[in-house]
């Protein structure tokens, strides 16, 4: 049997389709790693338990599929009726024998890889919505899944961390994070400076007379900015107080 490639040609999208994957494999393999009882444990999230992580990457596979069923088809498949039915999906979900869970983040994952594999090159532009209501290309809908994964992998909180993640997700996390700030209006007088990158890296508010720069290595500022704690970070303030950094804006 003749195995059968990505009908992408793109070597930025075939890098992200990469990307994907292997976070992918690796929030499978946290998952693995945890027993059925453990499960039933907390996540990073608040009132989420890892079964609720779980189902939730299971469920978004399935809705990310969709958008691409859909630049396939040109036959319009959102990602959810409503955000209460995803509330409601992932809720549900998380009530699922360990067995059921975990087939649900496989064959969602094999389901959504092989819509991926098999979407013709010149659809990748085809337009899609996201369930924020934001027209995107499809091939979008690949760093949708790339952040999903990476960021959701820590979130079972079975000795993941930020560390693990990639530099060149973490770097484009940020831009997404702080985009949303600046369109919120949240990072007025803030600004973000990582230290020990290759070359620098700088994100927010970078017009400001007079910010709090935030400083941090691209994990812990990551971390930070995600709203998963504050370690590694620390704040200077406009008169020159070095602080610990306060929790990060809201990013989602």
């Amino acid at each position: 049997m003749v195995a059968r490639h990505d009908q992408a040609t793109d070597p930025v999208l075939l890098d992200g389709l990469l990307q994907a994957r292997r976070g992918t494999a690796f929030f499978a393999r946290k998952l693995n790693e945890l027993t059925d009882a453990e499960l039933d444990g907390d996540s990073l999230l608040p009132g989420w338990s890892r079964r609720h992580v779980v189902a939730h990457v299971g469920y978004n596979a399935r809705a990310v599929a969709r958008l691409v069923e859909w630049a396939a088809t040109g036959v319009e498949t959102p990602m959810y009726p409503s955000v209460e039915v995803r509330n409601h999906e992932i809720d549900f979900g998380a009530t699922l024998s360990p067995i059921a869970l975990r087939n649900l983040f496989d064959h969602s994952a094999v389901h959504l890889n092989v819509e991926w594999r098999d979407l013709p090159a010149d659809n990748w532009h085809h337009k899609v919505k996201t369930v924020q209501g934001r027209t995107v290309p499809a091939e979008e809908t690949v760093w949708m899944r790339t952040r999903e994964v990476w960021v959701h992998a820590v979130d079972l909180d079975n000795g993941a961390t930020f560390k693990d993640i990639p530099a060149p997700v973490l770097e484009r996390l940020l831009g997404d994070i702080t985009g949303a700030w600046h369109a919120r209006g949240t990072d007025k007088d803030l600004m973000v400076e990582v230290t020990g990158a290759a070359s620098p890296l700088t994100f927010g508010d970078t017009a400001s007379a007079s910010p709090t720069v935030v400083s941090g290595s691209l994990p812990a500022i990551a971390q930070w900015a995600t709203g998963r704690g504050t370690d590694g970070t620390t704040a200077k303030l406009d008169n020159g107080l070095v602080t610990p950094a306060a929790p990060a804006p809201a990013w989602i």
